[in-house]
């Protein structure tokens, strides 16, 4: 990171909570975000100790921050220059927001994106605003301006647990692989893609051998069909049948993650606690 810390206490940060991201004077970008580079052995040190205890979400902050996806300032420039992307950020400054109303949402028809959205939040026991919590526990400064770019990196964050409703993943350990190979194709960080690749492999050491790194190429490529969901109106989609959602976004039931489900569930796998047997023949 190159910003100096009095740079940054000198300007207002995110962490106060006061930026009106729908504000029409809010700055586009604002000079001086630090370059992207690229640091492998960092990458691959704080990958080593997440296999380690793959809760520690920790160490999930700096291989983003060792692989960054470099094209961002770009991509998210490009995108704000449009009239559709201001209308978005006027009526969707927060997606938290949005997606942490249940009550709002139940409102929408059954079978809506909406619904789902609920019923998988709650049975997980999730929130967008949790999510958010945890990651900012290791966020760098640099990462907290006041500008339109912020929102865009907020979406980003925030349409991680739809992206795991729309797609079929589940957060079983193979799920949470496919949904970073799916996000390289939405989000081309390389950390999306060593993430999934490297915990593929981790995979792969279980005795059942099933179409691991298959369902992460599946991903990827179902990731590269479908419009980018940050750029896509939220708002707009919840209301819809999911199934309708899927077809605007050409998400198809992925083959080789339900195949790989099947197969271990035949032995007496449950594929949602696979880890513990592999980090014990790690």
């Amino acid at each position: 990171m190159n910003m100096h810390t009095a740079d940054f206490a000198d300007r207002p940060s995110l962490r106060q909570a006061h930026v009106d991201f729908a504000a029409p004077d809010l700055p586009m970008m604002l000079p001086g975000r630090p370059k992207a580079k690229y640091d492998l052995g960092k990458a691959w040190f704080h990958f080593k100790e997440l296999v380690k205890d793959k809760e520690d979400t920790s160490q999930v902050t700096p291989i983003f921050e060792a692989l960054p996806w470099r094209g961002i300032y770009d991509a998210a420039t490009r995108f704000l220059k449009t009239e559709r992307a201001q209308d978005i950020r006027r009526n969707e400054p927060s997606l938290v927001k949005l997606l942490d109303d249940h009550a709002a949402l139940r409102q929408m028809p059954e079978g809506s994106l909406a619904h789902v959205y609920c019923d998988f939040m709650e049975r997980e026991g999730l929130s967008a605003q949790g999510l958010v919590d945890e990651l900012d526990k290791n966020r760098p400064a640099d990462m907290y301006w006041d500008d339109q770019v912020t929102w865009y990196f907020n979406r980003m964050r925030d349409t991680h647990d739809l992206l795991h409703i729309l797609t079929g993943f589940g957060r079983d350990a193979l799920g949470e692989q496919c949904v970073l190979a799916f996000t390289y194709s939405q989000q081309p960080s390389p950390a999306h893609l060593f993430l999934g690749y490297a915990g593929g492999l981790e995979i792969r050491k279980h005795p059942v051998k099933v179409p691991v790194f298959r369902s992460v190429r599946e991903a990827q490529k179902m990731g590269k069909a479908c419009p980018r969901l940050v750029e896509m109106s939220i708002s707009e989609l919840l209301p819809l049948p999911i199934a309708e959602v899927r077809r605007r976004l050409n998400i198809t039931v992925p083959k080789f993650y339900t195949q790989a489900h099947a197969m271990w569930r035949a032995e007496g796998i449950d594929p949602y606690d696979l880890m513990a047997p592999v980090q014990q023949a790690a």
